[in-house]
């Protein structure tokens, strides 16, 4: 394979759906784009597309290679941003805000690279509710927030910030694998089918659409076990002690080794965007900048 550039291209096309579609996105023209696909072809020898088709699809071969081609890119990227992350730009101290559930997986995989390949570099990081965490934002106690949307979970407003997109998080639904009897999809209606454990504070966005629902729909149904520790849910879903909502990004390691089980629930989808805070003109832009291009790219991967 040549080299990265058609690597991206490609993956781009897919993802895309189009030749026209990836072009506009690569700001490149459709002739420059179906070049680099042929080229590509001609390298490796085989077809990677499936031409005629309203949406471009991938050659069983294709398939492989978008696959592979996707890990080339993010590894390529992260390790332009861990080089990056090493040296004079990592030194000062960042005070850093963010919920519990979102540090366990944003913060924790990061955390001993940084501080073993910046030695300048010191973090502090505070676990707290959403409300608490936006006082103290707005004290000046903290030089960034990692929170879902602040407007639509916590109804509020922060001034005299910016703001960038980190990632989507969603709300699942799971229980415990070693339940036969767990089903696959329900209505929200049937959420009383078994004992239900509650994941509290730190989505009250996420609770009140619950909550209003169960209204809406009379349901009473009261919770076997509440917690805002999502270490402590997920440790009694597992043992199958009832279902409850967690956040996905805490859930999907489990999920995916098939510990816990999702189960679908066809009338309530709830997604929301975790966002990057930080105080406009700050002293530390350039540190703050590092920080959030290596846990954007980590997301990325």
């Amino acid at each position: 394979m040549k080299n990265l550039y058609q690597l991206t291209t490609f993956v781009t096309v897919i993802s895309e759906g189009s030749m026209t579609a990836a072009a506009d996105k690569l700001y490149l023209t459709q002739p420059a784009v179906s070049q680099q696909i042929r080229n590509l072809e001609e390298d490796l020898g085989v077809e990677l597309l499936v031409r005629g088709v309203r949406q471009i699809k991938a050659t069983p071969q294709g398939e492989v290679l978008y696959e592979y081609a996707k890990k080339i890119i993010n590894l390529t990227q992260q390790a332009e941003i861990a080089i990056k992350s090493i040296g004079n730009q990592m030194k000062g101290q960042l005070r850093i805000g963010t919920l519990n559930s979102l540090g366990l997986h944003l913060m924790s995989p990061i955390v001993g690279r940084l501080m073993r390949h910046n030695p300048d570099l010191m973090l502090k990081i505070d676990y707290d509710k959403g409300d608490e965490l936006i006082k103290g934002f707005k004290k000046g106690q903290y030089d960034i927030l990692i929170l879902p949307d602040v407007k639509t979970e916590f109804s509020a407003e922060l001034e005299n910030c910016e703001q960038k997109f980190l990632a989507k998080e969603e709300m699942w639904l799971v229980g415990s694998s070693k339940d036969e009897k767990m089903p696959q999809q329900i209505s929200f209606k049937d959420i009383g089918s078994f004992s239900l454990v509650n994941f509290t504070d730190e989505f009250p966005g996420f609770n009140n659409l619950v909550n209003g629902k169960m209204q809406a729909l009379g349901l009473h149904i009261s919770s076997i076990f509440e917690s805002a520790n999502v270490g402590t849910l997920k440790r009694v879903i597992e043992a199958g002690l009832g279902w409850g909502f967690l956040p996905a990004h805490s859930i999907k390691k489990q999920v995916r080794s098939g510990r816990v089980n999702r189960v679908y629930v066809k009338d309530l989808h709830y997604e929301i965007d975790l966002m990057f805070y930080y105080k406009k003109n700050s002293e530390s832009k350039a540190l703050v900048e590092v920080f959030y291009q290596t846990l954007a790219q980590q997301e990325k991967g």
